[in-house]
């Protein structure tokens, strides 16, 4: 970190360093730093700061960013002329799964000090200079806070080893509302595949990481299972010996635990989330009557709320948001009855309203869920039997056929084949056999890049990973 004296070297120099950063940058962009010393934007650091992170683009390195915010912010500030004892840090990466190290410090501190902790991250200082004991020197801690939202979750857990200041603030989820606030989004994708356990993938990194082992019994281990992302936690639904139940697997604490059952246990239903909530609708009581209802899933307060009914039951739907609506399509609600009318639920009003032949084709009972996925509120699917990725026209009520798949989804009805949409791009998993054994693929393709005859590009592959993807959700926050 740079000491008092020499802070009117660096400060002067600081739109040499912007440059060099981020030299790649356009015209346009490098314009928008040229008034960075004026008196008018130093006055609104924490505006300015977000400004330029918007400009700059979620593509960018996120240690770039974290240290042009530092250097905007803290020239304004106060460093003492003391000099500071600075304490040995690991860079070592940490685990997802190896929460012994991180909670460590937590566990520790007696009640009153995590209280005192926590309560430290919303104000920080509140005098003219930033504290020396804040997240970042000479920063007020609101100000660091700002700075480490716009880092990549994959640094946090190698953040929350800093010390305990920074173990609480990682681990008690406050960044990730202040994500949510600045609308701060990276897509992991996490699967289970024939031969491996859960496991976690960061497009970003390209890096696999692998969950703890869920704690379930036999029953569970073995028995059909349906998973769904909200918030920060990763929900798998199941059977055990005695009836159905969820465990969840949450980002925070990097532990599986029970999480509250719902109001009308079921499966083979159709769910979907936006930020911290989720709905599921439909699906079959423990019993294998097709249900009618639904519930909304708050990840916050790990609340079941019990919706208005859909206007018809069915089972092996597919439900997603758009354009802050919930709908549902596809789906059967007897052996031989299939359903080709969606249904779309507003949040505002709590009711449900029909859409005619929204799902033409319906699904039969051997067909998986309709394979759909959203990207920027456009609605498309795998047609399971003509091996197609088509798009709703909301307008027309119609499916337009856009692109062949990379791979087959016909062979085994839909079943054993992941579509899914991960930020602006769509993402087809499935299993291929190949000379050195049986792969997991992921392939990838934007949309909405006006690059319709662009290739599928393959953006991982999963090694000894089975050919067969039991579930796969994309947690984005």
């Amino acid at each position: 970190m740079v000491c008092g004296e020499n802070r009117e070297g660096w400060s002067l120099n600081l739109q040499t360093f912007v440059s060099s950063v981020f030299c790649d940058k356009s015209e346009k962009t490098m314009e928008d730093l040229q008034d960075c010393n004026s008196k008018s934007l130093v006055a609104v650091p924490g505006s300015l700061v977000l400004h330029l992170f918007r400009q700059f683009g979620q593509q960018d390195n996120s240690w770039h960013k974290y240290t042009l915010a530092y250097f905007l912010l803290v020239r304004n500030e106060y460093f003492s002329r003391e000099p500071r004892k600075h304490s040995t840090v690991s860079g070592q990466h940490v685990d997802c799964c190896d929460s012994s190290k991180l909670d460590l410090a937590s566990k520790a501190l007696p009640l009153k000090e995590q209280n005192a902790v926590v309560k430290t991250q919303s104000g920080g200082d509140s005098s003219s200079n930033g504290s020396n004991d804040g997240f970042l020197p000479g920063l007020h801690d609101d100000m660091a806070q700002d700075c480490l939202a716009w880092t990549s979750r994959s640094d946090y857990p190698s953040l929350s080893c800093l010390n305990k200041k920074f173990n609480m603030l990682i681990n008690g989820g406050y960044l990730y509302k202040l994500r949510r606030k600045y609308g701060i989004v990276e897509h992991w994708v996490y699967l289970a595949c024939s031969l491996m356990p859960w496991e976690a993938f960061d497009p970003s990194r390209n890096r696999w990481m692998r969950l703890p082992r869920m704690p379930c019994d036999d029953c569970f281990s073995c028995a059909d299972k349906e998973s769904l992302a909200v918030g920060t936690q990763l929900l798998v639904f199941g059977r055990e010996y005695t009836g159905l139940a969820i465990w969840m697997y949450n980002l925070l604490t990097r532990h599986w635990s029970r999480c509250t059952p719902m109001n009308l246990p079921r499966c083979l239903f159709a769910s979907g989330s936006s930020g911290e909530i989720a709905i599921v609708a439909g699906g079959c009581d423990s019993t294998g009557q097709v249900l009618i209802s639904a519930e909304l899933y708050n990840s916050e307060a790990g609340h079941w709320e019990t919706l208005p009914d859909m206007n018809l039951p069915r089972r092996l739907s597919s439900g997603f948001f758009m354009d802050g609506m919930f709908y549902v399509i596809g789906g059967v609600s007897s052996e031989r009855n299939s359903l080709t009318c969606g249904e779309e639920y507003n949040l505002q009003t709590r009711t449900w309203r029909r859409i005619p032949d929204m799902y033409p084709g319906g699904t039969s009972a051997s067909q998986s869920p309709p394979l759909i996925a959203v990207v920027n509120n456009q609605l498309y699917a795998a047609d399971q039997s003509t091996n197609v990725v088509k798009k709703y026209d909301k307008e027309n009520n119609i499916w337009n056929i856009v692109k062949p798949l990379p791979v087959r989804a016909d062979s085994s009805n839909g079943w054993g084949l992941a579509f899914r949409a991960c930020g602006d791009r769509l993402l087809v998993i499935g299993g291929h056999r190949v000379p050195r054994g049986e792969v997991i693929l992921l392939h990838s393709w934007c949309p909405e890049g006006g690059n319709g005859g662009a290739d599928w590009e393959v953006l991982s592959m999963k090694e000894r990973a089975g050919v067969f993807v039991y579930n796969c959700a994309i947690m984005g926050c």
